[in-house]
């Protein structure tokens, strides 16, 4: 897949040469570092002996990964509570990442560099984009093997958004299939219920609880790919527009605010919303999208995470209130064939319950690639680690095509997240 703007061989050079000069520059400064700390530690020794040895031992800090853009205005204490919460984009169902498993339908090295990523995360949603309903698998039919599955749960995936543009392609018996299936994984469904017994139960949404902290997930769709729900089964999947069948313009301020008061009465500590809206393969948020936006804030929704674009677009983070929205996290997994997917985010959000009051006090994100290359299995990885393999000439590296790729999706993932 050729990038929407490749990078000449002079601008790749300097970009090689930068990053040398970071690395030699960090290096010098954690042996700086480490020269200093080891005298200190000497000094304090014979000063005061092991006590105050421990006490040094516990204010050690940890360097942040590189490749993390990170935001927060918040200082945390001892006396805090700090969760994360991780979250991904679409995980697509096509002949290409149905492929990628081979004969054997083995997904794990898919998603092995970014496991740990997923598997850090107290919470981690993403959203399959498909279905659970054997075979034949694919583009037409969006369906996946069940090891598909279980390699995301395998991975650290804990919840799965369902609620998108293909949750009843199969129906709605297709429908009580996947959720089977998720749940057979170890993780849990969002946003779809296999009737409206399974509705009226689960009232719309999902508690998860960390540490103390009680977490409301609600997950909503525009639509279902021109779909209509079966008579009877109107409340399977959350929608967010009346019109969900046709033109998305309509919201459905009602089924919304329902769900959002069967949230209220449970009274967790934040909600997050995990939204499938928005245009495909395009930049522009919608004045619809707007105003949910502003009718779930105003309802106290503190995370707004959405899919469906395809593409990364603009985040923006209030440290004041604690509020976020994600309006598109990009594909998680992508079979590449279009300019723009196959480069997106793996969201990290930092949630501090401090005394009676828990709210969102930072976040950062993870740049990662679906890189697509003949002959080789179609795999998630982290853009930053992909390209330093490249430079060191190391095993199994990345094309010199993929590499330009990745350099400009380092662009690219900046100023779309900016919203620029």
């Amino acid at each position: 897949m050729e990038p929407e703007m490749s990078l000449d061989m002079e601008e790749l050079n300097k970009r090689r040469i930068e990053r040398h000069h970071r690395r030699m520059q960090m290096n010098a400064q954690k042996r700086r570092k480490k020269t200093l700390s080891m005298v200190a530690v000497c000094l304090l020794l014979i000063a005061l002996g092991t006590t105050i040895f421990f006490l040094l031992r516990r204010g050690e800090k940890v360097e942040p990964e590189q490749d993390r853009v990170t935001q927060s205005d918040d200082v945390v204490s001892e006396k805090d509570t700090v969760i994360h919460l991780v979250a991904a984009g679409d995980v697509n169902i096509t002949d290409d990442t149905v492929a990628s498993g081979g004969e054997e339908q083995d997904y794990t090295k898919t998603f092995l560099d970014i496991a740990h990523l997923l598997a850090e995360g107290d919470i981690t949603v993403v959203n399959l984009e498909g279905n659970l309903c054997g075979a034949p698998y694919g583009s037409n039919s969006r369906s996946a093997p069940q090891s598909f599955a279980q390699a995301l749960g395998n991975a650290g995936v804990d919840l799965v958004q369902l609620a998108n543009s293909y949750a009843i392609n199969q129906g709605i018996s297709g429908l009580q299939t996947t959720i089977a299936g998720v749940k057979e994984a170890g993780m849990e469904p969002l946003g779809v219920y296999g009737d409206a017994r399974a509705y009226k139960a689960g009232k719309g949404y999902t508690i998860r609880e960390v540490d103390g902290i009680k977490i409301a997930f609600v997950a909503f769709t525009k639509g279902m790919d021109g779909m209509t729900l079966p008579q009877g089964s109107e409340y399977c999947v959350n929608v967010l527009y009346e019109d969900y069948d046709s033109t998305y313009q309509e919201v459905d301020t009602k089924a919304i605010n329902t769900v959002l008061d069967a949230v209220e009465a449970a009274k967790p500590d934040l909600t997050v919303a995990m939204l499938h809206w928005g245009s495909e393969y395009n930049d522009t948020v919608s004045k619809s999208q707007k105003s949910i936006v502003s009718l779930l804030q105003e309802r106290g929704v503190d995370a707004i995470i959405g899919t469906h674009p395809h593409y990364v677009q603009q985040m923006d983070y209030d440290p004041e209130t604690g509020s976020f929205v994600a309006y598109s996290l990009g594909d998680l997994l992508s079979d590449g064939d279009r300019s723009g997917t196959e480069y997106s985010v793996i969201l990290n959000l930092e949630i501090t319950k401090r005394g009676g009051s828990t709210k969102i006090t930072g976040y950062s994100y993870t740049p990662i690639f679906t890189v697509a290359e003949r002959g080789k299995q179609l795999r998630s990885v982290r853009i930053a680690q992909a390209m330093d393999a490249y430079d060191g000439n190391y095993i199994d590296r990345v094309s010199e095509k993929t590499y330009q790729a990745m350099a400009y999706a380092l662009e690219r993932i900046q100023a779309r997240v900016a919203g620029e």
